[in-house]
């Protein structure tokens, strides 16, 4: 049998001259716009299929822009008076935050101008503005971030979501997580068959809280409709193992998980320079070593994959790191040009309205 793309009737991506039309929220994030723009130019030098529309401060982006003369036919830049700082309150900001730069990029991809959002800003306040402004997919009751964890797998990475969009998730969302992740690895990652895991602490399927036992069997009963392998539960260990390509848990693990992830690959690149300083042996060994420890270092650095992508909205939208660099926001950009110009939106929309039956409202 022939495993499903998730295809439907979708609709061509918002496009500008021939080009993907990225809206990028270019005041978000610790490193300011100068970040943003740069990563905006490196990402226009590889790729010659995209186009932005920066949001914010118009005076600051037009001058950052004549910097990179590839730039100048590239870009639209709207201005927007206000700032999402990373203190301000989601709830704060859906009601005063309409001229902020990234309510500005989320209303482009509204509108249909855009094809996908990109925003280094407040992870809380972005979510917020976009379920209010995107709205969730018909059957999805939370929405989920997803991000691209490396892993010992062929594909270097698994699929972990959620790492944060909310807090709380009982079975069945984990299991509308399930088909999403799926969904992601499936269209993202050309997985044909993905392996799903549902994190826990442990394997046996006595062990967890009463949810997650709910869980599993929701997960296993899709498992033949949908064409993945349901591996059952998994352990923290797994996340970066080849035991599953997507990994499904709650936002408060996921988010815990992933940022002890980058705070141990931080301290070991700390402890390995510390190491190499030691004597002149080992200064002469890192020498001889440089090649080797630039190929890990390329392997595990964290902003090749930044970019987690907000599933189960009626629009794309990918989240920056808030201390991304250049080379961080070129990767953010590089996956919402890969997302849109493979429809992904449509097809996991697709997916979960062929799957599942639409919420009901509570009378």
């Amino acid at each position: 049998m022939t495993a499903p793309t998730d295809h439907n009737e979708a609709k061509a991506p918002a496009r500008h001259d021939g080009r993907t039309l990225i809206s990028v929220d270019a005041m978000g994030g610790d490193e300011g716009p100068a970040a943003v723009v740069a990563g905006c130019s490196l990402s226009a030098k590889i790729n010659s299929d995209i186009a932005f529309i920066l949001h914010g401060d118009k005076t600051q982006l037009d001058a950052l822009v004549a910097k990179y003369p590839h730039l100048q036919d590239r870009c639209d830049v709207r201005h927007a008076s206000d700032v999402v700082t990373m203190d301000d309150k989601p709830s704060q900001v859906v009601r005063t935050g309409k001229d902020t730069s990234m309510w500005s990029a989320i209303e482009s991809v509204r509108s249909g101008e855009a094809a996908v959002a990109v925003s280094c800003g407040n992870t809380g306040a972005l979510m917020a503005i976009s379920m209010i402004r995107l709205r969730k997919l018909p059957g999805v009751n939370r929405p989920a971030i997803a991000v691209l964890y490396p892993s010992s797998n062929p594909q270097g990475f698994n699929v972990m979501l959620d790492v944060g969009a909310d807090i709380r998730a009982d079975a069945d969302d984990l299991m509308r997580f399930a088909l999403m992740g799926t969904s992601y690895a499936r269209n993202g990652m050309d997985l044909v068959r993905p392996r799903v895991g549902l994190l826990n602490v442990g394997t046996e399927e006595h062990k967890g809280r009463t949810e997650l036992k709910e869980a599993y069997d929701l997960i296993r009963a899709q498992e033949a409709e949908v064409d993945f392998d349901f591996v059952g539960f998994v352990e923290g260990g797994d996340i970066s193992g080849d035991v599953a390509d997507v990994i499904v848990t709650d936002g408060f693990t996921g988010n815990i998980a992933i940022k002890t992830g980058e705070g141990t690959a931080s301290l070991i690149g700390t402890r390995l320079r510390e190491a190499f300083k030691y004597s002149l042996l080992s200064k002469l060994a890192s020498l001889l070593a440089y090649t080797s420890l630039m190929r890990l270092r390329e392997k595990i650095d964290p902003r090749r994959v930044n970019g987690g992508v907000f599933l189960g909205l009626n629009g794309t939208v990918v989240k920056s790191h808030g201390s991304a660099d250049a080379t961080g926001v070129s990767a953010a950009i590089k996956l919402a040009a890969q997302l849109s110009q493979n429809e992904f939106n449509d097809k996991l929309a697709a997916r979960v309205a062929a799957t599942l039956p639409l919420e009901e409202t509570p009378t």
